[in-house]
């Protein structure tokens, strides 16, 4: 192969994993995608698993090189950069809600991390299509206006602790 970086065989499945199988990339990718965070600042201090900031940095400039996410400079703030992820990136959604399916079937998750997770594996799906095509409009700038489940995961998120702070 012509890359940069040589990989161990041309499986798919091995592919996938050279870019996304270390420990950091899919929880940064995520956290943009789930969490709605774009700002380094973002990503480094509302992160559950508590990432480093050098390592934050390597996972986000590993993902830009890898075509998984653009940044730019943020036209609100002369030092701030705001990540977006590419259609290479928001195409994992249907994989994202399966492996959280799987997790909250099989591992001891906790009701609040996991209620995303259910919604989307009930959702099905209908509901992915519609995920990734309003992470179309935020993150490619894709016109048009649809159903947000980021703000139905939201709400039910905020639901679930609201539920577990009055128990």
């Amino acid at each position: 192969m012509a890359e940069s970086h040589a990989f161990r065989s041309g499986c798919p499945i091995n592919l996938t994993l050279e870019i996304l199988g270390d420990r950091w990339s899919l929880l940064v990718l995520r956290d943009m995608m789930f969490g709605d965070r774009r700002h380094f600042r973002e990503l480094l201090g509302k992160s559950e698993e508590g990432i480093a900031s050098n390592i934050l940095a390597d996972r986000l400039k590993k993902l830009q090189a890898e075509g998984m996410i653009t940044r730019a400079d943020d036209p609100t703030h002369k030092q701030k950069a705001i990540y977006s992820l590419t259609e290479k990136a928001i195409q994992l959604v249907p994989i994202m809600a399966m492996v959280g399916g799987w997790g909250r079937r099989h591992l001891a998750v906790t009701e609040d991390l996991s209620i995303r997770a259910q919604l989307l594996e009930e959702g099905g799906p209908d509901m992915w299509d519609a995920f990734m095509d309003e992470l179309r409009r935020r993150h490619l700038g894709q016109p048009g206006e649809g159903r947000s489940v980021l703000a139905e995961l939201r709400a039910a998120y905020e639901e679930v602790c609201a539920r577990n702070r009055e128990a």
